[in-house]
Order: structure tokens, then sequence, then C-alpha cells
């Protein structure tokens, strides 16, 4: 199918289905129960980039801007940029070690419910079989269909498969490479280092997701359309529960090609029967319209809309590097019991290596996760906010890039959730002498309460109310720091 016949198509489907490409009727369009209910999900950043496992996941566009550490780097350890570009690190993306199925299977003893693979990064390489980009996993590299792979894995054991698009910001993303001879200027590979548009707009320190201005330069009319078009094959070939995109959707030339794409993307999900919705950062799509994410932040409060966190075990990079640093389980864990009592998901981020291994250090995390929410889970997966989301003296700040420093919970402090007349507290560090002041007798919220027990445990808890707190007394031995969770029965 052409570009132009593919755009015929998706005005066919907006023009017949329920939702049209504006605002007011897509406000209409629900968040999926499956996905208020499932919580967590993991992201997966895997692509060239891990082949050379410096500086990040940008490293295709650091490469050739002057002066950074990555252009540094590179031709130290592989030449001038004229020689050898970012298209020769395909060759060494085998991916000889890629098993769909045991990523599937280590997801799922993790607690994962969805499985969110990066389908193209802002390096414009396709992780999927795609008909209208040739530098793609199935043709070359790997020769594997890595998203389809995942996809069936997913199927067959029980678990929803999103995907993610970054191919947005390809417009400019490698242009650092026109400003001095390198092989981003041959025109024989233009189709993969993109029109790489290059003005003072974009430059390395203006464009970057704190900077980057709504209104400031946009995208062309036929870049537009193109990236329309991939994005819908992308929805139409695989069926993913969830759409994510990165941040340059928001820049005003993109905003009626985004009306078209949700508008195309929920009358396809209409017509599979299945309950879908968007991922977008900043003011891309109105709050009602899509789901909206906090790159590696959170929120202070509970949100009334629904949201999402999607952050990384690596510290300083979504894709592989030799000397990524990686964040603990006990972080990542009271990351997901703070989100979820402020009515948002997690989405967790891995970064395989180059050969389709996982780390080591993602892996333990991971397991540690699992092993938590076979405990705990009750009070997580199928939950909903309380009145209030916590209590204690340590919260998360609003905004982007926060989350990185453990936040330092105490025994004081305490997250709620709640489904179906229980009330799950979470300690955010354990202690056997517990007091929950937010439950004290006369409170605002002075449910009668029928019974505490603690997930996972037992004992018969001993407890009493008076006008300070609900005091909880514990006789056996903790063997972790993590966080612990009361089963309240309220009346």
């Amino acid at each position: 199918m052409t570009t132009n016949e593919y755009l015929k198509l998706i005005d066919e489907v907006n023009e017949k289905g329920k939702y049209k490409p504006d605002w007011a009727s897509l406000s209409h369009h629900k968040v999926p129960e499956w996905y208020m209910h499932d919580k967590i999900g993991v992201f997966i950043h895997w692509g060239i980039y891990s082949v050379p496992a410096f500086g990040g996941e940008w490293y295709s566009r650091e490469m050739y801007w002057e002066g950074s550490n990555e252009f540094k780097h590179h031709v130290a350890t592989y030449g001038k940029q004229s020689e050898f570009g970012y298209k020769d690190f395909i060759p060494m993306f085998k991916a000889e070690n890629f098993d769909a199925e045991e990523w599937i299977k280590l997801f799922k003893k993790a607690g994962m419910k969805y499985v969110m693979p990066v389908a193209e990064h802002h390096d414009g390489f396709a992780m999927y079989d795609t008909e209208f980009n040739r530098w793609n996993s199935k043709e070359m590299g790997p020769c594997r269909d890595v998203v389809g792979e995942l996809k069936s894995a997913c199927d067959k054991h029980g678990l929803e498969l999103c995907t993610s698009t970054h191919r947005a910001e390809h417009y400019f993303f490698m242009n650092g490479g026109r400003a001095y001879e390198s092989d981003v200027n041959d025109e024989e590979y233009r189709d993969f280092y993109g029109p790489a548009v290059y003005c003072d707009e974009f430059h390395s320190d203006k464009l970057h997701i704190h900077t980057a201005d709504t209104y400031s330069k946009g995208a062309s009319k036929e870049w537009l359309e193109d990236w329309l078009v991939r994005t819908c094959e992308l929805v139409d070939k695989y069926h993913p529960s969830v759409l994510y995109f990165d941040w340059w959707i928001h820049n005003h030339s993109f905003k009626p090609y985004l009306k078209k794409l949700c508008a195309y993307y929920y009358n396809r999900a209409d017509e599979w029967g299945k309950e879908v919705t968007i991922n977008y950062k900043h003011e891309a799509f109105p709050p009602t319209v899509a789901t909206f994410d906090v790159e590696r932040g959170a929120l202070s409060g509970i949100s009334p809309v629904y949201w999402q966190t999607d952050t990384a075990i690596g510290k300083t990079s979504w894709g592989y590097k030799k000397d990524n640093e990686y964040k603990s389980s006990r972080q990542v864990i009271c990351d997901l019991v703070d989100i979820v009592s402020k009515n948002g998901n997690l989405l967790i981020n891995i970064g395989p290596k180059p050969d389709g291994t996982i780390t080591d250090e993602e892996t333990r995390v991971l397991l540690d996760i699992g092993e938590w929410l076979e405990t705990n889970g009750e009070g997580i997966y199928g939950t909903t906010f309380w009145k209030q989301f916590g209590e204690g003296e340590v919260n998360a700040e609003d905004g982007f890039f926060k989350d990185n420093e453990e936040k330092a919970f105490t025994s004081k402090d305490f997250r709620f959730t709640y489904k179906n007349c229980y009330l799950y507290v979470f300690q955010m560090r354990p202690s056997k002498q517990v007091e929950i002041k937010t439950l004290r007798k006369h409170n605002p919220h002075d449910y009668l309460i029928e019974g505490i027990e603690l997930l996972g445990s037992d004992e018969k808890l001993e407890f009493t109310r008076d006008e300070e707190a609900l005091k909880i007394s514990l006789k056996g031995e903790f063997k972790n720091d993590l966080p612990i969770c009361f089963k309240i029965a309220i009346g």
C-alpha cells in the first residue's frame, strides 16, 4: 500500500467509525478497565544504540554533535563519522541470544501485566516488519521481527502487548552530522538518517524534552503524513493495547495528525473489540482523550484523571550501556506503591544487551518485584485510590526527571489503596510497632474497623485505636526492608 492509499484508508475508517478526528469526540474515550486494574508493565529500550553501549540511547544524535562525549568516544573508538556512521552499527546488532519466550516468562514472573517494546526509537531503526522503512530488524541486523515475536509470546502467556514509537523526533535527530563531513549528508542513506533538519531551533542545546517549545518550528507536511501512515501501520499490524509516544508530538504541527491517528486507533480497537489507550507527555492531548505520562517522575497527590509514570531501573540510560547505574529493588517497589496510591500505573524500563540478554542487575530487580507482588499484589492489582494517598513527611515532587534518588521513607510513612471494602495500608519501611494517625478514633474517615491482617502472614494481629492513632503490634521478623501491607476490613 502506498502512502496516499493509506491516507485514504485512514480517512475512510474515521468517517465510518464512532470516533471522529476532533477533541470533543475523542474525549469520550475511556481508559481501559484492564489497564487501571493491572497497574504495572515493562518498557523495553532495545536497538542499535545497545551496540556502542556508551552515553545512552541518544548515542545516534550525540555521536554527530561535535564536542560531546559521544562524539569524542566515537572518533577514538570507531573513526570519523564520514568513515563509520551510525548505520555501520547495524551488522553488529545481531541479537543472537534473543528469546521472546524467555523474556515474557521473566516478565510474567516479575508480576508485569503489559509489555511495551520500543518499536522505533529516535534513531529511525524499526524493530518490526514494516513496508514503509527498509531499515528494520526483519531485513537487517537480527533479521527478526522483534515486536512480532514478543506479541506472539505475550498472547501465549496472557500479557498485553503494547508498543511505543519515537519516530516523530527523527525529523531532526541526526542533524548534528549536517555541520561537517559525515555520512548523514550522503543521499544514499537519507531514508535512514531522515531529513535531519538543521536549523537554530533544532540545535542540540535548544531542542530537548526540558526545553522544547510547543510553538517552535514544526515538521513538514510530507514528514507528518509519513509519520501518520507509519504509526497506523504499526497499529494495524500488531494491535497494541497501548500506544506510547515520546515528547515531540506536542509540537503544534502534529496536532491535526494526532487527531486523525487517535481516532483511527480507537476506531480500529472498536473493530477488534479491544480496550486501548494512548500514553502521552506534556500537552500533546487534552486530559480526557488519552493517558498522561510522567517521565522519570511522579505526582505529589492523587490525580482525578488516570495517569502513568514511565521510568527505568537504569539511572543513566534507558538503553544498555556498560557503565550504567541501577536502582535498588526497594526504590522501584516504593515508587510503585506511591504511584498506585495516587491513581496511577508504573511502566518500568529495562535495556537489554545487543545479544538479546537482559542484564543481571535488571533481572534481579524484576524478580524481586515479582516476589514482593506475590505477597502484596492484592493491595496493588485491581485497587483504586482512597480518600487520601498516604501519611508521613516523605513525598514525591511533581514533575519529570526527579526520581533517580531513592526517597527516604521511614516507618512513619504510609500509602493507602482501596478495593471491595478493604483499605490496604502500606508501611513504607516495616517496624514492629505501627501507628497510623489517619485511622485514629474520631478522625474524618472514622469507619468501623472489623479486622486487620498482614498480607503474607498468619500472625493474629493485636491492635488498639485511640485519639492518637490506630496502633498495631507485630511479633514476627521481617526478612527485608521492603514495604509491608495491612489489609483492613472497614464498615
